[in-house]
């Protein structure tokens, strides 16, 4: 996000911008189901996940469009997958090190 912002910032600063509203992300849809899944074999849980089958439909779709702000130049460098690696393996130092 900061990338995208900073991408946008000198855009305006060189007479390119005049966007009110830019939303920043991938573009790429995915359930909370498919997310959960994406966490769970990242930090390695060998548990069993379990879905409140009470609300099949969930929460509405959320996907953002994202077609202005790649129509700028920008789009994005890091996937979820990697993202959420990254995050997970922060968190683990932080943790660590708050331990010591």
């Amino acid at each position: 996000m900061a990338d995208a912002c900073v991408y946008l910032m000198e855009r305006e600063e060189q007479g390119m911008g005049g966007t009110s509203f830019v939303n920043i992300g991938t573009g790429i849809e995915l359930s909370i189901r498919d997310l959960a899944h994406l966490v769970k074999k990242i930090v390695g849980f060998k548990g069993e996940l379990v879905f409140n089958a009470s609300k099949p439909d969930g929460t509405m779709r959320k996907v953002t469009d994202v077609s202005r702000l790649h129509s700028l130049g920008w789009t994005h460098k890091v996937d979820l997958e990697e993202g959420v690696g990254r995050y997970y393996e922060w968190y683990l130092s932080k943790k660590v090190g708050s331990r010591q």
